[in-house]
């Protein structure tokens, strides 16, 4: 068995700052992360990511809880979504569209599949 155990997730420290892979505009939004890719093809972490506009590119199905932040996302043919700090979102496997980081957000996430 393989327990993902992550503390303090509110303040733990992260990786590396590195740009969004594909932003849209300036500022050009930086994440951090730490994570765990496990062997059962879920990977769970926790991730932040610092304001601007940028594509969603991840495929796999989501779950996150936001622990600080605002932000907003929009799927590509619907409407936006506001997120604070508190929420929490699932994202169906292949959901594309825009994220807009208004204030620092920081989530832990579930990666399936």
């Amino acid at each position: 068995m393989n327990i993902s155990h992550f503390k303090d997730t509110a303040d733990c420290a992260l990786g590396d700052a590195t740009p969004v892979a594909v932003p849209l505009g300036d500022p050009v939004a930086a994440t951090r992360c730490i994570s765990d890719e496990r062997t059962d093809g879920v990977e769970a972490g926790i991730w932040e990511c610092s304001p601007g506009r940028w594509r969603r590119q991840i495929v796999q199905q989501e779950f996150c809880h936001f622990i600080s932040g605002h932000c907003t996302f929009t799927p590509d043919g619907g409407e936006p979504i506001e997120i604070r700090a508190g929420d929490a979102i699932v994202f169906p496997q292949g959901t594309t569209g825009v994220w807009d980081i208004h204030e620092t957000v920081r989530k832990t996430f579930v990666l399936i599949g």
